[in-house]
Order: C-alpha cells, then structure tokens, then sequence
C-alpha cells in the first residue's frame, strides 16, 4: 500500500496511533467514526503493508539519567561496502549510540549519543568510539536544547 491508497480513516487510525500508541480498537473506532471490525481490518493491512511497523513505548532518557546528547559526524577513511558494513556492525554493538544515518555531503554518518554527562560521553568517545577501524575524523557538537521531537512525519488529512 502506497500513501496515494490510504484513505482518510487509515491516515485517521495512523494519526491516532501517533498520538497514542495503546489506543484500544474500540478508542480507534470511535476517533474516526467507524465501527471497531472495520477499524481492526484496517489497521492488521496497514500492519501487514509495513505502513505501521511497530509499537513502542517512549522512554525519557533523562529521567534514566541519559541526560546528556551529543551528536557526532564521522568520516570513514574508505567509503567502500565492506568499510561501511564493519562501521555498521560497530555501532549497533553500543547502547550509547542511540539513532545512525548514512548521509550525503562531506561527513558519512551522522550519530545521536546518549549518556549520562560529559565524562561519560568523554569515555565513551576515547574509550570505544575512537577504536572503531576506518573511522577517519569526528566532530561532534553538543545540542542546547530540543525544539521538536519525533518519530515519524505525521499525515495530512
């Protein structure tokens, strides 16, 4: 299913889930103004389509005492499969990397790290990160503070 096939009540239901992810069928049914059968239809096709891939709960880092972000560009020294891979595979191996892009531009990858306070961040980076074969440079830059957050573009109507 593309977004050129969704109707108003499946961007309703996706919209609602944004909103609140443990909306119950009958709570759904009633935010778009269908009855509960179509709505569960609806949403297992939009489940099965992968247009919804998943649920979670949002966590506040900073109340676990992650309080502390840094975003981190890297530049490998090779930009080949293999070279790639392996800085994949590396990443996801740190609990402290917490989203990684692949980009276009000057940098190869771009890092959100989570941890507890500079020092952290500072053991993390000299301790782990800077071992990782084929990273070439780091810069890093230490966000002041949020002003938009989240996971997913919403839909319009």
């Amino acid at each position: 299913m593309t977004i050129a096939k969704l109707d108003s009540y499946d961007i309703g239901i996706i919209n609602a889930l944004q909103t609140n992810g443990r909306a119950s069928i009958n709570d759904l049914a009633e935010q778009v103004n269908l009855s509960p059968s179509p709505v569960a239809r609806r949403l297992r096709i939009l489940e099965e389509d992968g247009i919804i891939t998943g649920y979670a709960a949002l966590i506040d880092e900073a109340a676990l005492g992650y309080e502390f972000s840094v975003f981190v560009s890297v530049k490998l020294d090779r930009q080949v499969d293999d070279a790639l891979a392996q800085f994949e595979a590396a990443v996801r191996s740190f609990p402290e990397v917490v989203d990684c892009w692949l980009m276009t531009g000057n940098r190869d990858y771009l890092l959100r790290i989570a941890t507890r306070g500079p020092a952290d961040f500072e053991r993390f980076l000299t301790g782990s990160f800077t071992k990782v074969p084929g990273v070439a440079s780091i810069e890093s830059s230490i966000p002041l503070r949020r002003v938009k957050a989240g996971l997913s573009r919403t839909l319009d109507r």
